[in-house]
């Protein structure tokens, strides 16, 4: 899921990527000899997160985004298409209707997923709260090999889900979200779909609110997540944000020993991991896995440019920006929401601005960053240090033997 310096090797991705990195390279030549400075190539993110409103059902207590959740503030319809349009014709190739809000409860949620599937032919992903799940049924037969849809659940009981997620309205369970997820399987079966476990322990806060712990449930969970038909089921640490705006684990949340919480972690993990089969599979992410293993600090450790941030963004009703971990920060903003609209401009302009600007080894010293890994692979081509024509040559595939342009 998060090989990201694998994903950019595909053949579809390639091009796009070596073209960015001969402009990195002729840029900081020019800059070197004070010549003039090469144009950023007509291109633009491979990959964005959508955010298609901020409005929101739940009220979850380790929500990342609550101060950005239900804000009077909303796409243009007509922008946000032309955006999406623009940047498909300048490579766009995945689009993942995420956060903010929950994207199910925007009016345009199923005309946005037929406009991305039907015209544009991009993959798409959706990751939802589970409450709305007909909503993404009715979708789902145009989902196709390598989409997803991933629901955020966080729990093995309802009486977890319910501390946990507060959600609005009668009539939601766990139990219900569960087995109409089964209907969007059945519906679209090419697409993978996924339950999401953040994990949190006793001690973690977001702000002043004291979380409700999962960890004891992660067992029931997988169990839950296999016997309703999902094809995996992901887990991943807490994460909350820091001072200056950026998502980060903290690890020091917590009225126990970290050893404690981790050997806690891995006992749970270890009797979910027996529920796998053929046909449901346990995912550690690069958060979980790092922190378990004690070397979550090496993700801190960013070159100056981070290049990601010109192959993937985040459009939000609040603006387009540089990182999901970034989404609404300032200093993070790359432009209005409708900043690939028209002729783009701003959304050049933008992507280059942050690119000299936005400094990630100080903005994201904390950030226990899951594109580090690739951040330090472009650099390397970007220095001189690995020829990119060698770096990027061999033609890559997921494990699967599918294509996955999910940044």
């Amino acid at each position: 899921m998060h090989d990201f310096a694998r994903k950019l090797l595909q053949p579809a991705l390639r091009p796009a990527v070596l073209d960015y990195v001969r402009w990195r390279r002729a840029l900081r030549g020019a800059r070197a000899a004070g010549a003039p400075e090469p144009p950023m190539p007509a291109s633009g993110p491979l990959s964005v997160n959508l955010d298609l409103t901020t409005a929101c059902n739940y009220a979850c207590d380790h929500c990342i985004d609550w101060d950005a959740l239900n804000l009077p503030v909303r796409h243009d319809d007509a922008e946000l298409f032309d955006s999406l349009r623009n940047l498909h014709a300048r490579g766009l190739a995945s689009v993942i209707l995420i956060g903010g809000g929950e994207p199910t409860v925007h009016p345009a949620f199923g005309e946005v997923v037929r406009f991305l599937k039907s015209e544009l032919g991009v993959q798409v992903a959706v990751v939802s709260n589970g409450s709305r799940n007909e909503k993404i049924a009715e979708v789902a037969p145009l989902l196709q090999r390598g989409d997803w849809v991933r629901l955020s659940l966080d729990s093995g009981s309802d009486a977890t889900f319910q501390a946990m997620h507060n959600p609005k309205g009668r009539g939601i369970s766990l139990d219900e979200i569960c087995t109409r997820a089964q209907a969007v399987k059945e519906a679209g079966p090419d697409a993978q779909l996924g339950f999401s476990f953040v994990i949190t322990w006793r001690g973690a806060r977001r702000d002043d609110v004291r979380l409700v712990e999962n960890l004891n449930e992660m067992e029931e969970a997988a169990a839950r997540a296999r016997d309703h038909g999902f094809d995996y089921i992901s887990f991943k640490p807490f994460l909350t944000r820091a001072e200056a705006g950026a998502e980060v684990l903290d690890p020091t949340q917590s009225e126990q020993r970290q050893e404690d919480v981790r050997s806690r972690i891995r006992e749970q993990l270890d009797r979910a991991a027996r529920l796998a089969s053929s046909s449901f599979r346990v995912v550690e992410s690069t958060n979980l896995r790092v922190f378990l293993d004690g070397s979550w600090r090496d993700y801190t450790r960013q070159p100056r440019e981070c290049h990601m941030q010109a192959l993937r963004q985040v459009i939000s009703p609040l603006g387009t920006y540089n990182c999901p971990a970034h989404r609404g920060v300032p200093k993070a903003r790359i432009g209005g929401k409708a900043a690939w609209s028209g002729a783009a401009a701003e959304g050049v302009a933008g992507t280059a601005r942050v690119l000299d600007e936005f400094d990630a080894s100080r903005e994201c010293a904390e950030v226990t960053c899951l594109y580090n890994p690739v951040n330090h692979f472009l650099e390397g081509m970007v220095t001189g240090e690995m020829d990119p024509e060698r770096a990027l040559a061999a033609p890559a595939r997921v494990d699967d033997g599918s294509d996955d342009f999910f940044l």
